[in-house]
């Protein structure tokens, strides 16, 4: 859906968790993907335990590599190098969050399964909801997809879509952005020139930017992560706008903060 009608809207209190930012509904359930750069890991974990306090089975895992997570953040965690089976997730309880990978890499990274077992899981219901990091960013605050990536499961109902605003003004090189000569081609940029928000603009409407290879039946929203500044906040309010008036098909927007929850706003079409 065309993004039209963008209402700011202050989150507080229980608005502020988000599975309300997300439209997440709570009564049936989904799998969600996060795609692109600026805190994809700290959003799906922070999701999960919103979850999880609400009585669901959460599953996060990787249909590429995420850091091996810390212990406070999950309650089991299944490891298998072999074939995957449904079996491995036989009593699963219900207040938890399970964390599958098929083995830890030699940067103690979690290397995630293939989308196709996601997608089996979720088709067998196994779990309430399904948080997959499908896409890696070295810690860069935003990124251009390769050929390979992202990978979504064919099963996913929303779309996450993650940029850090701090990536706002810093040049576009190795240190900020990963894969960068392809952001320079996705985003019509030269080397070493500023970040700005027609940039952003151009990385999330372009078919090869940040939305790349999503499925058809997925609703896509964008996070503008780290707006943690007045100066961030104030450019996260000037880019909602420049989306509003662009052509980018998207069912919502949020501008936040996801570590400290300061300066939330959020637009959709629910």
């Amino acid at each position: 859906m065309k993004c039209v009608g963008i209402l700011y809207v202050h989150l507080v209190g229980e608005n502020m968790k988000l599975y309300n930012m997300f439209n997440i509904t709570l009564d049936e359930g989904e799998l969600l993907s996060f795609v692109g750069a600026g805190g994809k890991t700290t959003t799906i974990f922070k999701l999960a335990k919103e979850l999880k306090a609400l009585n669901k089975k959460v599953l996060v895992t990787t249909s590429t590599a995420i850091y091996y997570p810390k212990k406070r953040d999950y309650d089991k965690i299944i490891l298998n190098d072999c074939s995957f089976s449904l079996n491995m997730l036989a009593g699963i309880s219900y207040g938890t969050i399970t964390v599958i990978g098929k083995n830890i890499s030699r940067e103690n990274k979690l290397v995630g399964l293939d989308r196709e077992s996601i997608d089996r899981i979720y088709e067998n219901q196994i779990f309430d909801y399904i948080l997959v990091e499908a896409d890696g960013s070295k810690r860069r605050p935003i990124k251009a997809p390769a050929s390979h990536e992202p990978v979504i499961p064919k099963n996913t109902d929303k779309i996450i879509g993650v940029i850090g605003m701090d990536a706002i003004n810093k040049k576009i090189n190795e240190a900020n952005v990963h894969r960068p000569e392809l952001f320079c081609k996705i985003t019509k940029s030269e080397m070493e020139e500023e970040i700005n928000l027609r940039t952003v603009i151009e990385l999330i409407k372009d078919k090869e930017g940040l939305f790349k290879d999503s499925p058809m039946k997925s609703k896509r929203y964008v996070l503008l992560n780290k707006v943690d500044t007045e100066k961030r906040q104030v450019k996260a309010i000037e880019l909602l706008n420049l989306l509003k008036k662009s052509s980018v098909n998207m069912d919502g927007i949020i501008a936040a903060d996801i570590k400290t929850e300061k300066c939330i706003y959020k637009w959709s079409d629910q």
